[in-house]
């Protein structure tokens, strides 16, 4: 294991800030402050993790020992609290959506390129082994450009985030909602491979989940430049599944990420040719993106979503909230 040369601020320790603490420190190569306003949680982090725990960030961050800071808090904080982190000097990882709406984000890009400081969105799905895999296969461009593209997506929601009715995701105003919440996953893995969307059209409605009013259920019909995307959401099936199929001139490539696979088929096949890309456990997505947003810091090359690239997400996030409410298709 490395010796840490790195010190890391994690500024919000909910469910998501803690995952980044523990997978920080699962690196090996950096030291990790949590920060976190009510007592019980800075308690948890102390008793769990062994680590140093605050109150205030924004002492911490004009500290000269710290590297980088990974912002978890509410959405509605993400855009002020990574510009005063790089204004500082400091590298930032902001969690996914960049925003709830585009104030401020001009300013964001601008504070990083002012800065010379690295800045990344965090949306895992680019550290899913499958479609890391499939994405290099498409844009080596042996099947032609991808024309379409199909994206099933879903699970029992209460199961797998029980206290769904005390969080942000009952309130559209923090970040809540299956489009803002777990759409917003797909659009931006699907933009990462075949580009930023430019039209969305978009049904969504509260069908199942007891105990919130916000959408549970998610039809899409977008392009993304010459490509047609399909995306079908639910937050209350019985299959816990996510499969996204690209169709291309000469063959069509699938991913399973809950069979941890992908597989291709060229025209004239009858058969899948299935490539296996395991993930021991969810940790490990947060592990890597945790080493790539460090190889970021370095100054290497990394596959995190870039500030621009979230921008572009949050752009589908509104204008399939828009689509929704008004019952038109939005032009972007």
């Amino acid at each position: 294991m490395p010796t840490p040369s790195a010190l890391v601020l994690v500024i919000g320790c909910g469910s998501i800030g803690e995952r980044h603490v523990r997978t920080f420190l699962a690196t090996g190569r950096t030291k990790v402050i949590a920060c976190d306003t009510r007592p019980a949680i800075r308690q948890q982090m102390t008793e769990r993790y062994g680590v140093e725990v605050i109150a205030d960030w924004t002492t911490a961050i004009a500290d000269p020992a710290l590297t980088a800071v990974v912002v978890a808090t509410p959405a509605p904080l993400h855009v002020a609290v990574s510009t005063r982190c790089l204004e500082a000097g400091r590298h930032v990882l902001c969690e996914k959506p960049l925003s709830l709406d585009l104030a401020g984000v001009d300013q964001l890009i601008a504070t990083r390129d002012s800065s010379r400081r690295f800045a990344a969105v965090g949306y895992t799905l680019h550290f899913v082994p499958a479609l890391q895999q499939a994405r290099e296969f498409l844009q080596a461009g042996s099947f032609g450009p991808v024309r379409q593209v199909a994206v099933n997506t879903g699970q029992y929601f209460p199961q797998f985030r029980p206290a769904y009715r005390e969080i942000y995701y009952r309130d559209h105003a923090q970040g809540g909602g299956a489009i803002q919440d777990a759409l917003t996953h797909m659009a931006n893995a699907i933009e990462w491979v075949v580009g930023p969307t430019s039209r969305v059209y978009c049904d969504a409605a509260h069908q199942v989940l007891e105990g919130v009013e916000v959408e549970d259920t998610v039809n899409v019909v977008a392009r993304n430049g010459a490509t047609m995307v399909n995306y079908a959401l639910t937050q209350f099936q019985a299959v816990n599944e996510t499969r996204w199929d690209f169709h291309a001139d000469t063959g069509s490539v699938r991913v399973e990420l809950n069979q941890q696979r992908w597989g291709r088929m060229a025209r004239g096949e009858t058969d899948w040719t299935w490539t296996a890309a395991p993930i021991a456990e969810r940790d490990q997505l947060f592990v890597a993106q945790a080493n790539a947003f460090l190889d970021g810091c370095e100054g290497k090359p990394n596959l995190l979503c870039t500030l621009e690239e979230g921008a572009r997400t949050l752009r589908f996030n509104l204008a399939a909230l828009q689509s929704w409410r008004e019952n038109r298709p939005i032009t972007l």
